[in-house]
This record gives structure tokens, C-alpha cells and sequence, in this order.
């Protein structure tokens, strides 16, 4: 299975834009080949849920986002047991010691009044820093995991402060380990952006390129470019990493937020000895954020990238198939949750699987890649809306679907009127 973003088989999308030289890195062992043709099977079979990504094989998209849930062994041994398709863990860096974290350190957003305690989980705030664990205990996990989980994907997530030596002498140690791939963090929203880390670096595109270059001149294994969601455009940061050498982008981290103010104490959450500060947000609530990140990223693959072997991974609000459906539509190769697995555990992976399949017979899909991509075919701008909206009522022989202009609004048929022009 292709894992370009060359969705040749889909009508209205033609690629354009520079060609860029294959990369110099060989998975395990094999020099990467950019693609190789599917034949669609004649009778429906059981879906395949199976990708390979960049030379890596994964059982399903499913991945363990960076961070709790990939903080130690015990959870990362848990993951694969539990049938998760990779497991990337928590950042590592090189001097554990400067990473101290408080708590409380989460909050959570309910949907009702503010500080209600009941209601659903759609929002999720932390201030968590990086692991805090020595490297060198991660590394020795890291190792015993691949000895233990020898064909399973495990990816090391990475940071370090801006040092060229630094950041070779991580990548060195964190791939002696036999880790299968690389997802470097450049979009941290919080913690030590005056060390010039995490989102310091993803916001500021000639700092990204410069250490892009360090680490895919250094690096053997394939790299993915952790992308901020905390910035105006994202195909910058996310078309740099690409061309700076990275095979695939990661999309999106936590968004920047101040999860509230409790109403009782005036003091904002999570509150630490009266005080606090801003934070990564996730959880159901970013979900169409991501999917917007993600669709431009996709459409920019699309146009600039197409005849390379570069890869997304699609990131935010997952707690269900249908919203993994959603990233995998919009050219997703993966599909990344960190915070659902918080909320639900890690055999929330079964559910994921069960519900994408079920996704998939519906529309006799047989494998991922054949819908992969699917619904990029229908983004465009909003003056060619008006455009095929108006060509559309010409050819229905201008019968009215909707208000066409704002003097059609009346004050007695306002809620008929404005459920007249709801897609859905």
C-alpha cells in the first residue's frame, strides 16, 4: 500500500508544485519504494485495517499520541497488548532533571454551566511538562520493549533545546535502542519556550529549518514533524519540516488555552497554590480544529508533495471510529489519541477498531487507502461556492433552495428560514 498522499484515483484533484529527491534513510534495512499498486478485490471481504507508513506495518491506524499514556513500560507494554497499531512515548530529552512538574496538573472542560460537575468530558487542559523520567531509564524500556515487541512500531518522541549537539547526540542514543521511527516535538504549547523548545521552534520557520536540518542529517530512521496548532497558517511549518527532510507530519498538538476561572475562589484551573498558567487544550471539544489543520496540510501535501513517500498523522478529539474515519477521509495515514486513552483506557483501541470497521463495510471499503483521502475533493473557496450554488439553481430551473439574499429574512419564518440553508 502507498503511503504518499498521491490520491491519483480521486476526480477534480491534479497535483502541481515542486518535486523533491527521495530522502536518504532505509527502513529496516530496505531502501523505501515511494508505492505499489492495490487491486480492488472482486467480492467484499473483511476490511483490512492494516497501513504501512513509511516502510513501518502497523496492524491498524490506531497510535498512542505522545505523552501519559506512552510515560513508562508498564503503559507502553499495555498499549501493545491491547492491539494499539504503534505506541509513540512521552518526550524524552536529554537532561531529565530541568523537567519538574506540579500538581494538579489537568482540568477538565464539562459541557453545562462553568464548574459543573456533571455533564460530558468536552474539553481537556494540561500543563504537563515532558517525561521527567532519566533517559537513560527511558532508553533501557525503549530497548526492552523492541526485544519483547520486535515487530510492533514503537516511535521515540523527542526535544532538546536549540544545540546542534544536542540534538544529534538524542537522536543517537534514542536509535540505538532499535526504535522504529522519530516524531520530533516542535509544538509544545507550554512549558520552556525560553529554552527555545517545543512550539519555540514549530512557530518560528527559520528556526524550524535549521533544526529540521540537524536531525534529518542525523537521523537513520524515519522522522515525523510534530505541528502546532498555536500558529496563523500551518502548511508553513508543516511544508519546511517536509522539505528540511522530515517523511511525514504529525497534526496537531494542544491548543493553547486557560481552561476557567472557578467562579467561587476567582482563581483560574488547574490551580496550583492559588495560582496557574496557560496550557495545552485536547479532547472532543478541538476535534474540528484538528480536522481544518489537518485538511490544509493534506491539501498542501497534495499540491507540493505528491510524488514522495511523506506521510500524516492526523491528531485531536479521537474517541470514536467515525472521528478517525474523518482524519483518514481528509488524507490521514494514521490516526494518533492521547487523551482518550486517559479517559477510557487503553482498551478503547477494541471500540476504534470495531466502529472503523463498520465505517468501512458500510461503504465497502476494503482496505484504508482506498478511502484515504476521499473528501478532499470537496473543499473549496467560497467564491466557487457561490458559483456552483448559483450554476446548481440554474439547472433546477432556479427553483428556491434557501435564502439568496439578506432582504429575504422575515421576522415570522426566521427559524424555517435559517434551517432551510443547514446541510444536515
Amino acid at each position: 500500500m502507498s503511503s504518499s498522499l498521491g490520491l491519483t484515483h480521486l476526480t477534480g484533484l491534479s497535483s502541481s508544485g515542486p518535486s523533491f529527491p527521495p530522502s536518504h534513510r532505509r527502513y529496516n534495512g530496505r531502501p523505501r519504494t515511494s508505492s505499489f499498486k492495490i487491486v480492488a478485490s472482486e467480492t467484499i471481504q473483511e476490511p483490512d485495517l492494516s497501513v504501512t507508513v513509511n516502510g513501518l506495518h502497523m496492524p491498524n491506524p490506531f497510535v498512542i499520541g505522545s505523552g501519559p499514556p506512552g510515560t513508562n513500560y508498564k503503559v507502553m507494554k499495555k498499549a501493545f497488548d491491547e492491539g494499539w497499531g504503534a505506541v509513540i512515548a512521552k518526550t524524552v530529552s536529554l537532561d531529565a532533571a530541568k523537567v519538574i512538574n506540579v500538581t494538579p496538573r489537568y482540568a477538565r472542560l464539562r459541557a453545562g454551566a462553568n464548574g459543573s460537575a456533571k455533564g460530558q468530558i468536552i474539553g481537556w487542559e494540561n500543563i504537563e511538562l515532558i517525561s521527567d523520567r532519566p533517559l537513560e531509564v527511558m532508553l533501557n524500556e525503549f530497548k526492552l520493549l523492541k526485544e519483547e515487541y520486535p515487530d510492533r512500531i514503537l516511535i521515540a518522541s523527542i526535544m532538546e533545546e536549540y544545540n546542534k549537539a544536542a540534538w544529534e547526540e538524542l537522536i543517537d542514543r534514542v536509535e540505538q535502542t532499535g526504535i522504529d521511527a522519530i516524531e520530533v516535538n516542535f509544538s509544545c504549547p507550554h512549558g520552556m519556550p525560553e529554552r527555545k523548545m517545543g512550539a519555540a521552534v514549530g512557530q518560528d520557520c527559520d528556526l524550524l529549518e535549521e533544526v529540521c536540518g540537524w536531525i534529518n542529517a542525523k537521523a537513520t530512521v524515519p522522522v515525523w514533524a510534530k505541528m502546532t496548532p498555536n500558529i496563523t497558517d500551518i502548511t508553513q511549518p508543516a511544508r519546511v519540516s517536509l522539505r528540511s527532510g522530515c517523511e511525514g507530519v504529525a497534526a496537531i498538538n494542544t491548543i493553547m488555552s486557560v481552561m476557567g476561572i472557578n467562579l467561587k475562589t476567582l482563581h483560574p484551573e488547574p490551580c496550583v497554590e492559588g495560582y496557574s498558567t496557560p496550557g495545552g487544550y485536547s479532547s472532543k471539544a478541538v476535534h474540528p480544529i484538528a480536522l481544518g489543520k489537518v485538511m490544509s496540510i493534506a491539501q498542501m501535501m497534495k499540491n507540493e508533495f505528491q510524488d514522495g513517500d511523506y506521510s500524516l498523522s492526523g491528531i485531536g478529539g479521537v474517541e470514536t471510529g467515525g472521528d478517525a474515519a474523518e482524519f483518514i477521509l481528509l488524507g490521514a495515514n494514521t490516526v494518533q489519541v492521547c487523551t482518550g486513552v486517559m479517559m477510557y483506557g487503553y482498551d478503547l483501541v477494541s471500540k476504534l477498531c470495531s466502529e472503523l470497521k463498520d465505517f468501512m463495510r458500510t461503504h465497502n471499503f476494503s482496505t484504508i487507502e482506498e478511502f484515504r483521502g476521499a473528501s478532499l475533493q470537496y473543499f473549496t473557496t467560497h467564491t466557487e461556492l457561490v458559483r456552483i450554488q448559483q450554476e446548481a439553481i440554474r439547472e433546477r430551473r432556479a427553483i428556491k433552495k434557501g435564502l439568496q439574499s439578506d432582504k429575504d429574512w422575515t421576522g415570522d419564518g426566521f427559524v424555517k428560514e435559517s434551517e432551510s440553508m443547514v446541510s444536515n
